[in-house]
């Protein structure tokens, strides 16, 4: 039986490799370059303002921002829509043919309309124009350079310039759509700013998955010092032994899976130090056993790093990828200790790799 060839190692000569190489660095350059030259003027401040207008309200009244397009401007109005839906506007696409055979009526006259066409000349996408002009719905388009017949009938219009495309036949949209979804992000995220649109907004948009995880208030989802029987996270006090403080996590935990560190508090339950089970192995191995018989505070970390009770998940991401450490104490502004974030209990929720 012939052997299937490794996808991983295709056949490709050096000159065909080359050329290859110098295409690809090509139309990144084309399509990075196409988006420094996009301007931002007073068209675009106007585009904000009308955005903000037609969306103010958050109620049934309140009006959303209908994104059309065709060919592949439409599939970049797909995902501006998704940008402007998940950054706190309300908004739907609109297919402009669909549009003719019923869509139109998803068209409120509370809404505002974002129109995408290149050559603005798309005759699908300028008849939509011109019915959504004679119904009074304020446009928004973005084109490559006024003067179109789409520019004409929009109330505000925004340009990305003459582009050429990263196509080597200058004919696929490429550079042009890429600097197209650049500007109608800016736009969607300068609306979103306005909104004071904040992380907890975010969250409550976007309540699954990695994203939705990792914007959580870390308390949610941290060990912590419960009032009742059964507290998920000793706190060893000051001047015990290590084999003490070790009995003392054992004895609490309960039925709990006990974290791979001790948290020593001060008498004001204010955050001491940490000694993590690396720290005893290390301990051990250097000083022997007779130096479990010695005060912890001997041997554990001083003025660990720690997460403020106000930070969410991703800030105890950030920290432990940043620091390569496994546990972080979580302390309110007193420094008093309120829980711990454990790497495992990241894993178990999905937001970092083991």
């Amino acid at each position: 039986m012939n052997k299937a060839p490794d996808p991983a190692t295709p056949k490709i000569s050096p000159s065909q490799r080359a050329s290859q190489q110098a295409l690809a660095e090509q139309v990144l350059r084309t399509e990075s370059e196409a988006i420094s030259r996009v301007g931002i003027d007073e068209r675009f401040h106007r585009a904000v303002e009308l955005i903000l207008n037609s969306t103010a309200s958050s109620d049934q009244h309140g009006g959303s921002v209908v994104v059309s397009g065709l060919g592949k401007s439409g599939l970049i109005g797909q995902k501006l829509s998704a940008t402007f839906a998940s950054t706190g506007t309300h908004s739907h696409f609109l297919h402009p043919v669909e549009a003719m055979h019923g869509d139109l009526g998803r068209v409120r006259k509370n809404d505002v309309v974002l129109l995408l066409s290149y050559g603005g000349n798309t005759e699908e996408v300028v008849t939509l124009a011109t019915i959504l002009r004679q119904d009074a719905v304020p446009v928004i388009a973005i084109v490559g350079r006024p003067g179109s017949e789409l520019s004409r009938l929009a109330t505000e219009t925004l340009t990305i310039g003459d582009v050429t495309e990263a196509c080597p036949l200058n004919l696929a949209p490429t550079a042009s759509t890429t600097a197209m979804l650049a500007l109608g992000d800016a736009l969607a995220l300068c609306v979103s700013q306005r909104r004071n649109f904040d992380a907890d907004d975010f969250r409550k948009v976007h309540p699954g998955g990695a994203l939705g995880r990792q914007l959580l208030p870390v308390v949610d989802v941290m060990r912590f010092k419960a009032a009742g029987d059964q507290p998920n996270l000793p706190l060893i006090p000051v001047g015990v032994s290590v084999e003490r403080a070790y009995q003392i996590a054992d004895e609490q935990k309960g039925d709990l899976r006990r974290a791979g560190a001790l948290i020593i508090v001060n008498k004001d339950r204010t955050l001491a130090g940490i000694l993590t089970d690396g720290d005893l192995r290390r301990l051990v191995f250097t000083h022997g056993r007779d130096a479990l018989t010695k005060p912890i505070e001997g041997f554990m970390t001083q003025n660990p790093r720690r997460l403020a009770s106000t930070a969410l998940v991703r800030d105890a991401v950030q920290l432990i990828r940043e620091h390569r450490i496994d546990e972080l104490p979580v302390v309110d502004a007193k420094s008093v200790v309120v829980g711990l974030i454990d790497v495992q209990d990241l894993m178990a929720l999905k937001v970092i790799e083991g």
